[in-house]
């Protein structure tokens, strides 16, 4: 069963990385994979922040500053706990004829930390704003189907990150809603004894 999964998976990475292939993608999923590495991009990201932050309203503020914690947690249970238990070499490593449009990198595999961080994201802002949460989804999708394409990622990497991404992006909403909830209640507590 094992060997058929991974048969299905090199399958499906073979589909996306050369059947796929044409030349806007080869021009546009490198530059979306490797979005925070040049400098349009990073001017794109932190303008959408300082947006969620300053002009969003009260949800807008809150999405923004939730995906600080967002990021670090994620990021960090892939990158320094997940990807070290699962030990899967990256297929630019292991498989002939790859499509290589960035450089490999020396990390594992599995579960691709660009979906963790990026459905984890998805669902924090979805959460605080629902009506463009099409947007963040769709966003995700394409961040993590951008890695199949280059050539660093095998399709279950990425599916695996989207559910990791999502379970920790929904635990730090049902986190911080229960504080609010909690909080709140103690300050009206306050409010009645003092007044």
């Amino acid at each position: 069963m094992v060997d058929f999964l991974y048969s299905l998976d090199v399958a499906l990475f073979y589909v996306v990385n050369h059947t796929l292939q044409n030349g806007i993608f080869d021009v546009l999923m490198p530059w979306v994979t490797d979005i925070n590495k040049h400098w349009s991009g990073r001017i794109t990201i932190l303008v959408v922040w300082i947006f969620l932050l300053t002009r969003a309203g009260t949800a807008g503020r809150t999405a923004a500053l939730l995906l600080i914690p967002s990021f670090l947690f994620s990021d960090q249970l892939n990158s320094s706990v997940l990807k070290f238990m699962f030990d899967r070499p990256r297929p630019c490593h292991v498989l002939s004829d790859v499509r290589l449009l960035v450089p490999c990198g020396s990390g594992f595999s599995f579960p691709s930390s660009h979906a963790v961080n990026n459905f984890s994201a998805a669902v924090v802002l979805a959460a605080f704003l629902p009506r463009w949460r099409w947007a963040f989804f769709g966003w995700a999708v394409l961040i993590s189907c951008s890695r199949v394409y280059v050539g660093v990622h095998y399709p279950s990497d990425v599916l695996g990150g989207a559910t990791v991404g999502t379970a920790c992006g929904f635990l730090l909403v049902m986190m911080y809603r229960y504080t609010e909830t909690h909080v709140k209640r103690w300050v009206d507590r306050r409010k009645e004894k003092n007044g």
